[in-house]
């Protein structure tokens, strides 16, 4: 399916995507803009495009802020993990921001990648009938 190249018809597709989807889904999606993120902040980086580079950084820590903040930690065994790699995450890319160091916004993006993948075969699975 692609998305309409109309500005305002984009918007509302993306809108309406963001609020029919399952939470299974929105974590997806978030885990999905999270690596996009990361690889422009870190081709911003190379390209020393300070400002550029901030920008995608400081959004992909909302995104990691809201990801540990919805956590459930007491909800499975890998959730307390799970929370540490986030703040880890969070310290790693303020460092790389700071010291311009795109090598360590691509050593985010490689812990993420494999969880986001996890996520979305996770979100495919039918969940266990109760």
């Amino acid at each position: 399916m692609t998305t309409p190249s109309n500005p305002a018809l984009r918007e509302r597709y993306l809108r309406d995507a963001v609020a029919t989807a399952s939470p299974a889904k929105l974590l997806v999606m978030l885990y999905d803009r999270l690596v996009l993120d990361l690889a422009r902040g870190e081709q911003a980086l190379r390209e020393e495009n300070r400002d550029e580079a901030t920008a995608q950084l400081q959004h992909a820590q909302e995104i990691i802020m809201e990801l540990r903040a919805s956590l459930d930690t007491s909800a499975w065994e890998g959730g307390p993990g799970l929370a540490q790699l986030y703040g880890f995450l969070l310290t790693e890319l303020i460092q790389a921001n700071v010291r311009r160091e795109p090598d360590r916004v691509a050593s985010c993006k490689a812990l993420v990648e494999p969880l986001r993948d996890a996520w979305r075969e996770a979100a495919v699975v039918p969940a266990p009938a109760a």
